[in-house]
């Protein structure tokens, strides 16, 4: 029988992908699209097996439509987890992954997650309060507050106290680790995962690994002895969740869950806040169209009211679709011989549907590089033509609280706060250990105070 034919690739040898992939993704891949199409191959570490990158939409709808049993993400694709933990949604596969993802999506969606709209609002308040009027200052890391205070209220249900303190501070250290490059590849290069002691920097992740734990656990542990119906967080409702066979979540279950809705959901949201901040504020008719849509609702309004807002939710699907924080869904294995595009897969190979790459298709998205909300507002795209966040039994369960929060977030910023950029010069996007950010974390100054503007708007509504 005559050899599978893989796609055609860069013939380098693969430190040379891996070293070009790490440093210049963007353009590794763009360059690659241009001279291979819609779908080539690579070969990164630290796997070096053959990896599919996929770009076609009704390729990608393939993807996310086979049986997990001949295709399927979770740990046996490469996704290892020393952070999150076997029993991670993110690690599962086959029957364990859909019981977890079945007890799960009811506490992320629908009227449960609007509960968790005003805390939002009053988290975004408290921490834009400290911004000073004539000051320079980066956006991110207020956004990086917002977002790691609201998984720790809504999520994790914490009270403002010891243990919510410790734990903030210790997730801080975790996730904004001094050295983000060393800390990127030790994820990635499983060989340098070596205890030296704590002074070593993987030495240094368990030890911090631990404290972390010993927090979640003894917060579980509280909860069980002390349970209170009228807790709305989502680690409450986690707990209270059943299976077909009546079994709760175990408390390692319990653990990997708030582990991988934090990582997640903390930096992701972040990033694309500062970035949709960044385009509303590079685009003035953007920004004035935006906040009158805003100021229609008033004062206050519900946050039921600001997540239907149109032109707001095109702003925040043009973010995720120019600049996605997740260049690519998440890697599938093959298990048994696959056919893709007229290419015979053999066990083993990667599939890899690039979000960045179908993002930027001109077919699609014509003048793919410039921020046009109006793109969501004119045309439906299909779950294979948008996906910032993945697809299939694999699209990432927090979607819908992501959005919420996005939304709530820039309604309350820009409602308060007068603010341009603090440089004309463009945002380039950035490579942040697996993730895409905007370089330099966006540099704005608050020029005043928008509650006037508001009562002018509102009066000459009336």
């Amino acid at each position: 029988m005559s050899a599978l034919k893989l796609p055609n690739g860069p013939k380098t040898h693969p430190w040379v992908q891996t070293y070009q992939w790490l440093t210049n993704p963007l353009e590794y891949m763009e360059a690659c699209a241009k001279r291979y199409g819609d779908i080539f191959t690579l070969r990164i570490g630290p796997v070096f097996s053959p990896q599919v990158f996929i770009s076609n939409p009704q390729a990608i709808q393939q993807i996310f439509s086979t049986d997990p049993k001949q295709l399927d993400s979770g740990a046996s694709a490469g996704i290892k987890a020393p952070l999150l933990g076997d029993q991670s949604l993110l690690a599962l596969e086959g029957k364990p992954h859909q019981r977890q993802r079945k007890l799960l999506t009811p506490p992320l969606h629908g009227e449960r997650m609007l509960a968790y709209g005003q805390l939002t609002r009053d988290i975004t308040e408290q921490v834009i309060s400290q911004w000073q009027i004539g000051e320079s200052f980066a956006v991110l890391p207020s956004m990086q507050e917002i977002s790691l205070e609201v998984i720790l209220k809504a999520v994790f249900g914490l009270v403002d106290g010891p243990r919510y303190e410790k734990l903030k501070e210790v997730l801080l250290k975790i996730l904004n680790p001094k050295q983000p490059f060393v800390t990127a590849m030790m994820f990635l290069f499983p060989s340098l995962q070596r205890d030296l002691g704590s002074w070593s920097p993987w030495g240094k992740f368990l030890r911090l690994r631990e404290q972390m734990d010993e927090l979640i656990y003894a917060e579980i542990q509280e909860r069980k002895q002390q349970p209170d119906p009228s807790q709305t967080d989502i680690l409450s409702l986690m707990m209270a969740t059943r299976d077909e066979d009546g079994q709760s979540m175990t408390d390692v279950e319990l653990r990997d869950e708030l582990i991988t809705l934090l990582v997640a959901g903390h930096e992701t949201t972040a990033t694309s806040l500062t970035w949709a901040l960044y385009w509303i504020h590079h685009l003035p008719q953007v920004r004035e169209k935006l906040l009158q849509e805003i100021d229609s609702l008033g004062k206050n309004p519900d946050p039921n009211a600001i997540l239907r807002l149109p032109y707001l939710s095109a702003v925040c699907s043009e973010t995720l679709r120019l600049y996605p924080v997740a260049m690519l869904a998440l890697n599938r294995l093959v298990k048994s011989p696959l056919e893709i595009m007229g290419y015979q897969l053999n066990p083993g190979t990667l599939v890899i549907p690039c979000i960045y790459l179908t993002h930027h298709r001109e077919d699609l998205y014509p003048q793919s590089k410039q921020f046009k909300p109006e793109r969501f507002l004119e045309r439906q795209f299909t779950p294979s033509e948008y996906l910032p966040f993945g697809g299939g039994n694999r699209r990432c369960i927090g979607m819908a609280f992501a959005l919420f929060e996005m939304k709530v977030v820039l309604a309350t910023v820009l409602s308060h706060w007068q603010m341009e950029l603090a440089d004309s010069k463009p945002v380039q996007p950035a490579r942040k250990g697996a993730l895409l950010g905007p370089g330099g974390g966006v540099q704005m100054i608050v020029t005043g105070k928008r509650e006037q503007n508001q009562a002018v708007r509102e009066t000459s509504l009336v």
